[in-house]
């Protein structure tokens, strides 16, 4: 399969009259007519990695009323000469589109049914997957107050818990999709898209992510040489390193509890609103271009090990379980369905996952804490130049950095404590 061709260089050039309409009218009805739009952009280098995100200001006149205006996200293949991740970027799209468009109505009235909320998630208005030109707009939750956590701080327990909840409610409303509609069939025997994953994308995904985490991990290696004391550690992740294939695919699946899942739960992808003290009062999960069906613990570890700092992680563990063990349970008892699990079997799946966990901390941290201007550009440049400027750039942090070191080093200390690592 080869990358889609397209005369288009600027993504934001993917934007037209046309769908800026519909999405308007999708929003505010056939009633409302455009009158002017334009493109601004609000969001930093390093806040989106594998889509171009930009905003549409929209003024318009509706049933008499002249001079409205509306603002609407918009996601955009970034048509960047990206080596083989130009064909999966397509894909990527197609996971995020479809979730909105066949799953989120499922999922939500299973919600509404237990006497839920809705999912936390942006409104999506309009899904376009022409191939080459991929585009998805959201409305604008800045709007009602939503913002992005300063990633390089790590959240708190009580901004972790709002998060843990939700996904929760995502992993309990998949299991009753699957148990009410689709007869105890996994998700992805209807919705394939979710079978997706870094190596099915194409049929060249394996050579591409199984070196880019061996990479990663070479990273990880190399920073705790230049530290020291942590022989035992280096010996696990060159233990791990051989077998990436099994991490990255059957490694992701649970022999108990495998639900659809956010699939990149971190910072980036979480937004809170506050209430006038500035207590974090709502959550809202976006970019679900990694949706996956998998153990429901790849989630947590994915978000506990790469948004949470070690102070914050360590002490409260039990209760993180606890919070998501309650939210799961509140769902499928308003449904009234058996819970299928225990407090303590969602611990012991944690634990079993958390590889993972150490797996994308190696990969995530050091990107956390690494100033937007220093984080490298994704354009016009191949996985092994990525990983070596990544590379350099986290041993740099390393050393100018004290966050990086204790933020790193936490996550090993963990998992020697807990026996992952002997």
């Amino acid at each position: 399969m080869s990358p889609p061709t397209t005369s288009v260089t600027n993504p934001k050039s993917l934007i037209t009259a046309d769908n800026v309409k519909q999405v308007l009218q999708v929003d505010k009805g056939n009633d409302a007519l455009l009158t002017s739009w334009n493109i601004v952009d609000f969001t930093k280098r390093g806040d989106n990695l594998a889509c171009e995100v930009t905003s549409v200001e929209v003024k318009y006149s509706m049933c008499g009323q002249e001079n409205c205006d509306v603002t609407y996200v918009v996601k955009l293949n970034p048509l960047r000469n990206f080596g083989d991740f130009q064909e999966i970027e397509p894909i990527l799209f197609t996971k995020e589109g479809k979730f909105y468009e066949e799953l989120v109505p499922v999922l939500n009235e299973a919600l509404t049914s237990a006497g839920q909320e809705p999912l936390r998630l942006p409104k999506c208005f309009l899904v376009s997957l022409e191939e080459g030109k991929e585009q998805l707009y959201f409305e604008d939750l800045r709007a009602r107050g939503f913002k992005m956590f300063d990633r390089r701080k790590g959240m708190d327990k009580y901004h972790v818990a709002l998060v843990i909840s939700e996904l929760a409610r995502l992993h309990s409303a998949s299991y009753l999709l699957k148990e009410k509609i689709l007869e105890g069939k996994a998700a992805a025997s209807k919705y394939e898209f979710l079978s997706k994953d870094f190596l099915t994308f194409t049929p060249n995904s394996k050579a591409l992510f199984v070196p880019w985490f061996q990479r990663s991990i070479d990273t990880g290696v190399m920073m705790l040489e230049s530290i020291g004391g942590y022989e035992n550690a280096i010996a696990f992740l060159e233990s791990i390193k051989t077998d990436m294939s099994y991490y990255l695919s059957a490694g992701l699946q649970s022999k108990k509890v495998n639900n659809i899942c956010h699939g990149d739960c971190w910072n980036n992808n979480i937004l809170f609103r506050y209430d006038e003290e500035g207590h974090p009062v709502e959550v809202m999960l976006v970019d679900l271009q990694a949706c996956r069906e998998a153990s429901i613990a790849c989630d947590l570890n994915y978000f506990l090990y790469t948004s949470v700092t070690g102070d914050v992680r360590k002490p409260n563990l039990d209760h993180f379980m606890s919070v998501y063990y309650s939210a799961y349970k509140g769902v499928l008892e308003g449904s009234n369905t058996p819970m299928h699990f225990t407090e303590e079997e969602i611990g012991e799946e944690f634990r079993s996952k958390n590889t993972l966990g150490l797996l994308f901390a190696i990969l995530v941290v050091p990107t956390i804490l690494m100033e937007p201007e220093e984080t490298p550009d994704f354009s016009d440049t191949n996985f092994v130049t990525l990983m070596q400027e990544f590379k350099a750039l986290a041993m740099k942090k390393l050393k100018t950095n004290p966050l990086c070191k204790t933020r790193f080093l936490a996550v090993f200390d963990e998992l020697m404590e807990s026996g992952l690592i002997s």
